[in-house]
This record gives structure tokens, sequence and C-alpha cells, in this order.
């Protein structure tokens, strides 16, 4: 069967066109994107990444902590009550959290309208008293920015880990967005899951000092997360970050279940089906309990 093709025109500051032909089969277009990245890359000079800029309000904080053997101190969790999608009120909290409570990680898959390959990706940390602690790997938006997939390649945005409260970083993809939501449980150890959480806050603390560019290959939610994993149990993700297993990040649920990082006792598209918690999440948008709801 004839592959069919799709013709790109990418401008930057120093390649006046460049025409790729991508096949819109799923490896191909990926490997257009790579190729067009490889070209323009070279292109975009840019000074150091910088944490003083001026930044969307959403984002202008950023979340650190302080651990000290069981005891946790978060400061700065975002909780934007939100009017609409571009409209919202930021709050932020500090709290303390034992880490002898922990039990459990959760893992959110967020596909983008359109282009199911592509996703964004969350986790979430489980307490047994039913508290969630919800990191989301972002761009770093100035006053006024909206995501472009070409600048993401080329170091034009900083990368953010926002730490925030469920309620904030799911409805505002489910409720004002219009996004679809799944949330898988990780097949995770309390201790696995401690250990996760001690090296996902030591990259928050040393992102709050030492700001870095947001790559959309080499840089981004997936990929964080993957690093996360490995420094945890190493080789547990036996693929580099350039692998379109990684890449295509809204598949990312299925690699996680290939590889038994998430719950396997039901054939995968089942456990997808029963992952989806759009529908919970606008039910039960003000419910004082939202996070143990959606997972019912």
């Amino acid at each position: 069967m004839r592959s069919a093709w799709r013709r790109l025109t990418v401008r930057s500051p120093c390649v006046r066109d460049v025409q790729v032909a991508v096949r819109s089969e799923r490896i191909g277009w990926w490997a257009g994107l790579l190729l067009i990245g490889g070209i323009v890359s070279g292109c975009a000079v840019m000074g150091p990444p910088s944490n003083a800029r001026d930044w969307s309000p959403d984002q202008a904080v950023l979340a650190y902590a302080e651990i000290n053997g069981d005891i946790a101190h978060v400061y700065n969790i975002r909780n934007c009550t939100y009017l609409d999608k571009d409209t919202y009120v930021v709050n932020y909290y500090d709290k303390t959290f034992d880490l002898s409570r922990l039990r459990g990680v959760d893992f959110f898959v967020v596909p983008f309208r359109g282009l199911p390959s592509l996703a964004h990706t969350m986790l979430s940390f489980d307490f047994d008293d039913g508290e969630h602690l919800a990191v989301s790997v972002e761009i770093r938006r100035e006053r006024g920015e909206q995501y472009d997939l070409l600048k993401s390649m080329l170091n034009q945005y900083e990368l953010m880990y926002v730490v925030a409260d469920e309620r904030d970083v799911v409805k505002l993809r489910t409720n004002y967005r219009g996004d679809d939501v799944y949330l898988y449980r990780a097949r995770a150890t309390p201790e696995q899951a401690r250990m996760l959480f001690v090296d996902v806050m030591e990259r928050v603390n040393k992102l709050a000092s030492s700001p870095e560019y947001y790559n959309v290959f080499t840089n981004n939610c997936t990929t964080n997360v993957v690093n996360h994993i490995n420094r945890v149990a190493p080789g547990k993700v036996p693929y580099k970050p350039y692998s379109p297993k990684i890449l295509l990040t809204g598949h990312s649920d299925r690699l996680a279940y290939d590889l038994g990082l998430l719950d396997t006792s039901l054939p995968f598209e089942e456990a997808r089906r029963r992952a989806k918690v759009s529908d919970l999440a606008r039910r039960y948008a003000t419910a004082s309990d939202f996070s143990e709801r959606i997972r019912r």
C-alpha cells in the first residue's frame, strides 16, 4: 500500500525554507520531526537559561522542598482556581508530608487532541492519609507566550517542574481544556515510591537554582520521568531518550505496561478503558475528596 506523504515547510532565521516530505505513518512523522529539529537546531543562538524573566502568572513561582528523614516540607504547591482555561486565580500553599506514609505513585497520560501519538505525562504521589502531590514537567512560559512545537525544538523555553494539587493540574485539563486524562497505578513499592519522590524533589530544587532549557526531544515531560525511573531502578526503561518508544509520548502508557511498570492483571485495552478519569473529574469537580473520587 502506498504511503501518504505530507510536505512540511519550516522557516527559521538562517534557513529560508526547508521542505521535508514526511510520511504520515507514526514513525515516519517523527523521523521527519527529528530531521527538521536537526536542521534548525543549529540555527538557534541562545543565551543561557534563566529563572529571571517576566513569567506567566501561573508559572512565576518555583516549588522547592526540604527533606529530613521521613519529613518532607514542600513549598509553593500550586492550586489555581480556574474560571476558564486562560483565566485563573493563582494560589499556592506549603505542606509537610510524612514519607513513611507514602504508599504509591500514579501515572497520568493526557493525549494531544488531533495528535494521539503525542501526550503530556505527569506523576502523582499517593499517601495513605488521602493526600496526593502531583508533579507536571512543562515548558515555563513567559507572560502571553503560547506553546509552539518548533520553538520547543530550539531551546526557546525554560523547563519547569510544576508541583501542584491534583485539583489544579487534572481539572485544568479535563474541565477547562476538554482533554482526555488517563490515570494508571504504577507498580512501585512504598520504598520505590519514596526513592522516586526524593529524586523528583532533588531535581525540583536543582532547577530552582540551575535552570535548564526544555527540549521536545531530549528534555520533556516523559524523558524526565524516564530518567527518574532509571535512577531509582537502573535500566528499567531500556531506551534512549530519542527512541520513538520515548518520543511517541501518546503511547507511553502502553510502553509502561509492556515494561511491567503498570499493573498488568488486565489486558491493556481494558486497563486503558478503566484508566480514563475525565468524566469523573468533571462530575466531582467541587468534591473535597476529588483525588479519591477520580480513583473509584
